[in-house]
């Protein structure tokens, strides 16, 4: 028994994502957001000219933050940013932990 192709098999979309260790730094930092009683749950998205990690404080409602790999701007302004709920870019560069810095900030509270 032969088995024939049915046609031409499309060609596949490429998608953006990010890499382990890309993974490895948001996870990290989401962790201790976590432990911290900021965030509570996340999702990821893969699209054709972007990989997007959304931080929510609660399942539904809008991320709080976004933090955005974009490879085409990795010779201008960076292929990392960090976006607030209301669009606005809180930070952007070509070092993933350098950006995330934005958001640790956020962890460190003054304890009286």
């Amino acid at each position: 028994m032969q088995i024939q192709p049915r046609g031409p098999v499309p060609p596949q979309q490429e998608q953006v994502a990010f890499h382990r260790s890309e993974l490895g730094a948001i996870l990290g930092l989401y962790g201790r957001m976590v432990a911290a009683g900021e965030w509570r749950d996340y999702g990821i998205s893969c699209l054709r000219d972007v990989a997007v990690f959304s931080v929510f404080r609660r399942t539904a409602e809008h991320p709080l933050y976004r933090i955005e790999k974009r490879p085409k701007l990795r010779d201008r302004q960076g292929q990392y940013s960090v976006i607030g709920m209301d669009g606005r870019i809180l930070k952007r560069g070509h070092d993933l932990k350098t950006v995330l810095r934005v958001l640790e900030r956020k962890l460190i509270r003054a304890v009286e």
